[in-house]
């Protein structure tokens, strides 16, 4: 999601909670997933969020969707991740997957309307594990 001029936001209902939803090409829509995770916890969305993130289907899930959309996608970090994944001790933000993998499926932003957004794909497979 780069030039917020060429993004069209839009909004879906499911279950009483709203999601928001942006686009840059009408092909490629990002989904709330901060959105999604407050449909299990209110208060603090970012901990579900985060608590996805360490389990290793979810990063054997994003490692190969990367591979297939992401042509700058940086897999030596990203084995790292699938090697650390599912320990008591890993813990992964959705800023620092994005950041050490050059990750394109996830998008993390602060400020309003902030929150982390993902591809549709990364979106419904996150609504379906909560």
């Amino acid at each position: 999601m780069s030039n917020a001029s060429n993004i069209k936001k839009d909004i879906i209902t499911a279950k009483g909670f709203t999601i928001q939803v942006y686009t840059e090409d009408f092909r490629n829509d990002y989904v709330s997933l901060t959105d999604i995770a407050r449909y299990k916890n209110k208060e603090e969305p970012k901990d579900v969020v985060k608590n996805w993130l360490r389990v290793k289907n979810t990063i054997e899930f994003l490692g190969l969707w990367e591979s297939i959309n992401n042509p700058n996608f940086k897999g030596v970090e990203f084995d790292s991740f699938k090697n650390e994944a599912g320990s008591n001790a890993f813990t992964l933000s959705p800023k620092r997957w994005v950041e050490s993998t050059n990750a394109i499926g996830i998008v993390s932003k602060s400020g309003k309307n902030g929150g982390t957004y993902a591809h549709k794909d990364i979106a419904f497979k996150f609504a379906a594990w909560i």
